[in-house]
């Protein structure tokens, strides 16, 4: 029996900090002091305040060390582990009240989430199949096999309200229900697939998920083969998720020994193999069709549906696809029952969503809240609010296809249907802050950049629909636009939205009706005023020494291109024709003696 139980942080944001060698030196350090028997180290998942890591719990404490670094170890096995007295100057503090946090559960961050697909991330160690069993692993999936008849399982999901946690929200029993209708081919097989490739920028829910839970997602992809009479399996994960890829690989092999995968399952007379497919990066890939193409081994493109992957899908057989973090409620749907599910959320929304929490907020990470918690909830109370006393501006969900909410709606609560009515959308769960320093028309051209490079090139209006409404607004944030330039953006936003072939074509419009519905004065300054109100437009800005000048030239020391010329004392001068505008002169001078205009 253990005395205290270490966990540190495995996942990709804290291992990028070195929280592996923190890990190996916990390990030393436990051997050297002769811990070995008295403390249990467990490497996890991300456990989802990631602006604070790498994190360290110690439990029964539960004491939440933050900002962990490889010299703390030597402290922290001493005092804490041995002595027992906590390290007080590595305890999480709160950003707004300066108080020392002494567990997890006491942060603003956590307190109003409610945590189902993330509930083992942070946890359990994902690389040993025993610690999910011990939170009730695979439970579900002999309860399915042992008590419930494949539409009874289907019959649960429908009842429960799940609905598809990718994008577009699609009821996820309705799905399953489709594809256990349709006919097979003379070969009786059916496909069960997963999407993990996650190609929104900013968005990591997935990525998290298969890092800190891997058999909770192959758990439900036995659940959904057993409700729909498939016998394989596919997860599709895009191959820049090392630490995923190898996890969830782990995970199969340990699930496969355990007879959980395989043949004959639990003496069942149920079989279900699942394999992994790498992803090389396209974001179009993400789409559902495109992705199966790319499964059997062409080049990833969207086809024509009908007919519909239910009927007709993976190797033209019938196949359901869902996402990571719909997979991640499903066992616990099973266990608990489609009530408890549809109990959490909002009317038409049920239970909860992750969202990956960046931008302009002070803690960047994981959430999990209960559908329609608002916006104002996510950024102030969970996020912390907006750092160095700036304003809150707009939020952007649905990564490249999304929208962005402004601040007037900022007590919108978050579910599909208020999403939609207000010009966004769900997405997988990206979620991006901005404040009053971004510029919404620059927000705007950084997204179609993506959705345009992304594009697979396979219809026009999306191929060539995203390269001219890019050009719109690059001639907007050059200084070059037109008023009429504003309508025949919204024209051809329409265009493409009800003319391109897929889903991420029809939605790639979105930043640009967002941004002129709610900050089409920005796009007015930018054409009438030739001026960029954010400051963010170069090519709209210009800087200007006022008579505040002391002459101590700092600014003419600093700037990079020689624009700045004066006598010491005295004020000096800015050649506009030399200035690359990059702003360096405004940040150095100490007297508020130059502006931006």
């Amino acid at each position: 029996m253990f005395r205290s139980t270490v966990l540190v942080c495995g996942g990709t944001g804290c291992h990028s900090n070195h929280s592996g060698e923190i890990y190996d030196a916990f390990q030393k350090q436990i051997a050297e002091n002769k811990l070995s028997e008295e403390v249990m180290l467990v490497k996890t998942g991300c456990f989802g305040l990631c602006a604070v890591g790498p994190v360290v719990i110690i439990y029964p404490e539960g004491s939440f060390y933050s900002h962990v670094t490889v010299d703390d170890v030597p402290e922290l096995i001493s005092e804490h582990l041995i002595k027992g007295r906590l390290v007080r100057r590595l305890l999480y503090k709160d950003h707004k009240t300066e108080e020392i946090t002494k567990a997890l559960s006491e942060t603003n961050f956590y307190k109003k989430q409610t945590r189902v697909a993330l509930r083992n991330c942070g946890v359990i160690n994902p690389e040993n199949i025993d610690e999910y069993i011990a939170y009730d692993g695979y439970q579900a999936l002999i309860k399915v096999l042992t008590e419930m008849q494949p539409q009874e399982v289907i019959d649960v999901i429908k009842a429960s309200g799940l609905r598809g946690r990718g994008g577009a929200g699609f009821p996820t029993g309705l799905k399953w229900q489709f594809c256990r209708n349709a006919k097979p081919d003379e070969t009786g097989i059916k496909y069960v697939c997963c999407n993990a490739d996650e190609g929104d920028p900013g968005a990591f829910m997935d990525r998290s998920i298969l890092e800190g839970d891997p058999h909770a997602v192959i758990e439900a992809m036995a659940i959904a083969a057993y409700a729909i009479g498939s016998c394989q399996g596919y997860i599709y994960i895009r191959a820049e998720y090392p630490i995923a890829v190898q996890r969830i690989r782990i995970a199969i092999e340990q699930a496969k020994e355990y007879g959980l995968l395989g043949k004959n399952i639990l003496d069942s007379g149920f079989d279900f193999d699942l394999e992994v497919r790498l992803g090389s990066g396209a974001f179009v890939c993400g789409e559902e069709t495109a992705l199966m193409t790319s499964i059997e081994g062409k080049r990833g493109e969207p086809r024509p549906r009908p007919p519909f992957p239910a009927n007709k899908g993976l190797f033209g057989r019938p196949t359901i696809l869902n996402n990571v973090e719909t997979y991640a409620n499903v066992a616990q749907i099973i266990l608990k029952g489609a009530d408890w599910f549809a109990s959490m959320g909002s009317e038409k929304s049920k239970g909860t969503k992750v969202f990956a929490l960046g931008g302009k907020i002070v803690n960047t990470g994981l959430v999990e809240i209960p559908m329609g918690t608002t916006l104002r909830t996510v950024i102030e109370d969970i996020g912390g609010g907006i750092p160095n006393g700036k304003k809150f501006k707009a939020a952007q969900t649905g990564g490249p296809s999304g929208g962005c909410i402004p601040a007037q709606l900022i007590d919108v609560p978050i579910d599909y249907e208020n999403l939609a009515a207000i010009g966004s959308i769900m997405g997988s769960g990206g979620l991006i802050v901005m404040d009053e320093n971004n510029c919404m028309v620059d927000i705007a051209k950084f997204f179609l950049e993506f959705t345009k490079d992304e594009s697979c090139g396979k219809c026009t209006p999306c191929r060539i629909g995203t390269t001219r409404l890019l050009e719109y607004l690059n001639k907007i944030t050059s200084g070059k636009g037109t008023l009429e330039d504003l309508d025949e953006m919204e024209k051809l936003c329409y265009y493409i939205k009800d003319n391109a072939l897929c889903g991420l074509g029809q939605t790639a419009p979105n930043p640009v009706l967002s941004t002129l519905r709610y900050f089409r004065d920005e796009y007015i300054a930018h054409i009438v005023d030739k001026r960029c109100p954010a400051g963010v437009c170069k090519a709209l800005l210009s800087y200007e020494i006022t008579d505040q000048c002391k002459g101590c030239t700092l600014c003419a020391r600093n700037c990079p291109v020689g624009a700045i010329t004066g006598k010491v004392k005295e004020k000096h001068v800015i050649d506009k024709s030399k200035c690359i505008k990059c702003g360096v002169c405004m940040e150095k001078c100490k007297f508020g003696a130059i502006i931006r205009k």
